[in-house]
């Protein structure tokens, strides 16, 4: 049954399904079999892998549970064929609980001890006859000693039976749940006294939209705003309805429970029976699951946010193996400086303090000079954090004064490089560095290889999350995992340069397998082949079928080793070389001899066409890296603060964070600037990645800017016309317009770029 469901989903058959679920159950990782176990699972992509891996979890815990509850109810001996092939249907875990919910063990409630009171019978008669006179009725049950004093008492006692069946009812709580998923409205409103103290959230005051069209970055707002005792929200049933909202909810009541009630005393009475199951039963229970409900998709599609935003960013162009130099700025503490050599090996470090209030500029450019000839630097990677538009002023002095030097400069995100700096692993990796110099090192490696460099931190220090520390943390630490795992395993890994901390990420490694063959690799120098990768300690069979063929041997014994070629596969290439009459070393990135080879001669039951042709395009070009080339941008001279920014100006810049509702730019004022999704382009689009990715150089211009709250507008459309006035707005200006009406916003992020500077503030304050 599972392999159906998902084999539907993905649009792929059950065969293929089935593979994989047997792969992954056998301890395959996902990167190992979306590339060497292609004939398995017929092609299915890492993308397709990690949604199987998914849904097979999800879909295994439902499984589990549904045995649970079919046993329980079945030693309750309540369980019979109509209510067992409900359960055995049930597709998700909410209608399995909603089906489960009369049987569930609970502790005692008004409904049980009026039917432990005998009112069972009462309220059976209530419901089945429309004539009845319910005080009559009533009467016959007056019971002193049962605590029923009067026929007011018996009416309540049948009330709160009734009130449990119908709260409990299946068919009424989905009719319920698919009303106020389509027509409820997602409502906020400032807590009085809280208006001064709540500004950032002033968006959603006086808020309400759709339940079913709330984006995940306004939901996640405004339960922050709740969270910190700012905002109240609700679930607004039917805003059509200024008074009797539940109206639309007791309709839906009666309908699923196929009641019609008339004038008669019954139905008067059973009306408010049904009054009092939607305000007093079912009303908080559906709020609280629905808000449950919209703020795991609204954290879900954070997590997918994140990961997106991270991957981008892990496999972004590395600068690659040349000599470079690392400057982590400061004002007061000096710039710190580090080179480190082709290999990322620290070489030099200094400190130097160009501004005040040393103000040794001169001095400083010649520390710089000096350094870079010494060591023969090619290119200078700047830190991101304050004083780095003056550092940056610094190194184009001095590449304007030693041109022969051919230098090359880039400013680079240095979050996260703190964090390193003080980490355990730093230490480790640089115990006679002062941590000071660490950050340094960090930036000057990162422009190197950011893959490499940048599994060495915390993902959420690097940056790159919208509201990560509102989402849950074991998802969030699950999804960016697998993230990592597959942007490390899609580069591959020189296995004699590596840290311990990308060894880790490499399919069918960890941490203790990563330690223990940097140890070997320590203890008995480079390795000269894979096939050496069996003798490091507790490294056996399973673990080096699954990460041999990610793990790179350069300039070792077989050529082979420097590719994605697995070692398992070695035999079928020696063979393809051996009938072409071409020895292994002339056939490597021959692409004239590789395209005349006749595949299908060699395709047997272990190798398939999708790995002959795998391995010919590996042979093409051994060790392609998939990244994309190293190119920078060139931030605007003469524009290092906010405040020299003026409206209408054109300037190129580095995204440096995707959101729902547009791009960050790194401009090279110390506040990325904000260019919302409609902003982008001239056609509609829903995702900004369409567009852009983190580490793109684009493009801006600048259309509204704010110094007082540090708020900067872009626009990629080029051509839009900007207001002429160049004078940056006051403090006390209002960087919105169109103004949402008091009860409704109506597509507040796709008609209003400067909305989005109102999500700018929040997103910073959620990176933090």
């Amino acid at each position: 049954m599972i392999p159906s469901i998902i084999a539907n989903e993905l649009h792929a058959n059950e065969n293929q399904i089935n593979a994989a679920i047997a792969l992954l159950d056998e301890g395959a990782t996902v990167p190992f079999i979306a590339r060497y176990r292609k004939e398995a699972t017929q092609g299915l992509t890492d993308t397709q892998l990690r949604t199987l891996e998914q849904r097979l979890s999800y879909l295994r815990e439902l499984e589990d549970r549904r045995k649970v509850i079919l046993k329980s109810i079945e030693e309750q001996g309540k369980l019979d064929d109509a209510l067992k092939q409900k359960i055995l249907a049930a597709e998700n875990k909410t209608n399995l609980e909603d089906l489960y919910l009369p049987y569930k063990p609970r502790r005692r409630t008004k409904g049980q001890i009026a039917i432990e009171a005998g009112l069972l019978p009462l309220a059976e008669a209530l419901l089945a006859d429309s004539n009845i006179d319910p005080e009559s009725i009533a009467e016959r049950y007056i019971n002193p000693e049962k605590n029923i004093g009067d026929t007011k008492a018996a009416l309540d006692g049948a009330k709160f039976i009734l009130m449990e069946q119908f709260a409990e009812d299946a068919n009424v709580l989905q009719a319920i749940r698919r009303h106020l998923v389509s027509q409820g409205h997602v409502t906020s409103t400032v807590i009085e006294g809280m208006q001064s103290q709540g500004e950032k959230y002033t968006d959603y005051f006086d808020y309400s939209e759709k339940y079913n069209t709330v984006p995940s970055h306004r939901a996640l707002a405004i339960f922050r705003g709740r969270n910190e005792g700012i905002l109240h929200i609700s679930l607004d049933p039917d805003p059509a309805q200024a008074e009797q909202k539940s109206l639309v909810c007791e309709s839906l009541i009666k309908q699923a429970l196929g009641l019609r009630l008339a004038d008669t005393a019954r139905d008067k009475w059973l009306s408010t029976v049904v009054q009092w199951t939607w305000k007093i039963k079912i009303a908080l229970h559906m709020e609280t699951e629905l808000f449950a409900k919209l703020r795991e998709e609204a954290e879900t599609e954070a997590i997918h946010v994140f990961a997106k935003n991270l991957k981008d960013l892990l496999m972004a162009a590395p600068a690659g193996p040349r000599v470079t130099m690392g400057l982590d700025p400061g004002i007061r503490t000096g710039v710190k400086t580090a080179i480190v050599d082709s290999t990322g090996k620290v070489i030099a470090t200094t400190t130097i303090f160009p501004h005040a209030p040393q103000n040794q500029w001169d001095k400083s450019k010649r520390t710089l000079a000096t350094l870079c000839k010494q060591h023969k630097v090619n290119i200078i990677s700047i830190g991101n954090g304050t004083g780095s538009r003056e550092t940056d002023k610094l190194v184009a002095e001095v590449i304007k004064a030693e041109p022969e030097l051919g230098l090359q400069k880039i400013v680079i995100s240095e979050a996260g490089a703190s964090v390193y700096s003080a980490s355990e692993l730093a230490s480790n990796e640089l115990p006679d560095l002062d941590v000071s110099l660490r950050g340094a090192v960090s930036i000057a490696r990162r422009l190197q290889d950011p893959l490499a460099e940048l599994v060495k931190i915390e993902p959420k220090a690097i940056g790159v999350g919208q509201y990560q520390h509102d989402v849950n943390q074991s998802q969030l630490a699950q999804s960016l995992e697998n993230v990592i795992e597959d942007c490390v395993n899609a580069v591959g890994v020189d296995l004699n340069t590596a840290s311990p901390s990308l060894l880790a990420h490499v399919s069918g490694l960890n941490k203790t397998l990563a330690n223990n063959i940097v140890t070997f690799r320590n203890s008995h120098g480079a390795f000269n082949d894979r096939k050496t990768l069996k003798k490091v300690d507790r490294l056996g069979p399973k673990a080096f079928e699954q990460a041999a063929g990610f793990l790179r041997v350069m300039n070792g014994t077989n050529p082979l080793d420097a590719s994605a070629v697995h070692p398992e596969a070695y035999k079928i290439v020696d063979n393809i070389a051996d009938t072409s009459n071409i020895c292994l070393q002339d056939m490597i990135g021959n692409t004239e001899a590789l395209s005349n080879i006749e595949l299908s001669t060699f395709v047997s039951d272990e190798f398939g066409l999708p790995t002959l042709k795998d391995i010919i395009k590996e042979l093409e070009k051994p060790g392609r890296d998939p990244r994309p080339e190293f190119k920078t941008a060139a931030f605007k001279e003469g524009v290092s603060e906010i405040s020299d920014l003026k409206i209408g100006m054109q300037l190129e810049g580095v995204v440096s964070n995707v959101a729902n509702f547009g791009a960050f730019i790194d401009i090279g004022v110390h506040q990325d600037g904000l260019v919302h999704i409609s902003s982008m382009t001239n056609k509609f689009i829903k995702d900004p990645r369409e567009i852009v990715k983190t580490g793109d150089v684009v493009k801006v211009k600048v259309t509204d800017v704010d110094v007082a709250r540090k708020r900067i507008s872009l626009t990629m459309r080029l051509d839009d016309e900007t207001r002429p006035d160049t004078k940056q707005k006051p403090s006390s200006a209002k960087t919105r317009s169109n103004k949402p009406s008091s009860k409704h916003r109506p597509k507040p992020l796709q008609t209003n770029a400067a909305m989005g500077n109102a999500f700018a503030e929040a997103f910073a304050k959620a990176k933090k």
